[in-house]
């Protein structure tokens, strides 16, 4: 058996290769709303929410001017970024929407409220909030339950008015 992980381990951030470093920056400051605690030159940028070093590392090492991999290549499916509650989530969600980004999806899993979209380098990114954990759906024999049901988008959003 292998090494059981601390639960209190948890993912500190990601980092991306982008095509455009400002186009990205843009995205995920001006759309999703983290900020940009540094800037390494012209090729590289780490954001993050509120006063951690960075949830987000992004560069042009590599791959300034890239195409995305092809459909069916294997790699990062999604990023997810997890909100306090409905309301960020909604305002998020809102954000995305003003901005003209296109939803790819969203859905009630049952243990959180989740919607689907790209970055502009066609990287996908997972919006969501978590439910209670002790309102996370459980099967007859105590597992968990998670769903895929459809998700009101709208009802979300309006919680951030």
């Amino acid at each position: 058996m292998s090494e059981v992980v601390p639960p209190q381990t948890h993912v500190g951030h990601v980092h991306l290769k982008v095509s455009d470093l400002e186009r990205s920056v843009v995205f995920y400051s001006d759309v999703l709303g983290f900020s940009v605690k540094q800037r390494y030159g012209e090729r590289a940028a780490f954001l993050a929410a509120g006063d951690y070093h960075h949830h987000i590392g992004l560069n042009t090492w590599e791959s300034a001017g890239g195409m995305p991999p092809p459909r069916g290549a294997t790699g990062l499916y999604h990023t997810a970024f997890v909100f306090p509650d409905r309301a960020s989530l909604g305002a998020a969600i809102k954000r995305v929407i003003q901005a003209g980004v296109p939803i790819d999806g969203a859905a009630d899993h049952g243990v959180s409220e989740a919607v689907y979209l790209r970055d502009p380098d066609g990287n996908g990114v997972e919006l969501y909030r978590d439910r209670p954990k002790e309102e996370w759906p459980h099967d007859t024999t105590g597992c968990l339950d998670m769903t895929n049901l459809p998700l009101d988008v709208e009802a979300l959003i309006a919680e951030a008015n």
